[in-house]
């Protein structure tokens, strides 16, 4: 798959973070933010009836997650 280049602002202690996360793991900045991009996209992209079965669950068991929070 071809790659692109990209530019994005990000507050400069999130970089730090980000390249101090990237060197502990032996991996370039790149590389995490590419993963970092492919995960949101695949979180994002869920089936419209997958949403309603999701919002269903959380009305039906609002009461159990209040008490999962506490």
């Amino acid at each position: 798959m071809a790659a692109i280049k990209i530019s994005a602002r990000v507050e400069a202690a999130v970089w730090e973070e980000l390249e101090a996360l990237a060197a502990d793991n032996g991996r370039t900045v790149s590389g995490v933010l590419a993963e970092a991009i492919a995960d949101y996209v695949r979180r994002h992209r869920m089936h419209p009836e997958v949403l309603s079965h999701l919002d269903d669950s959380l009305r039906e068991n609002k009461a159990l997650g209040r008490l999962l929070a506490e």
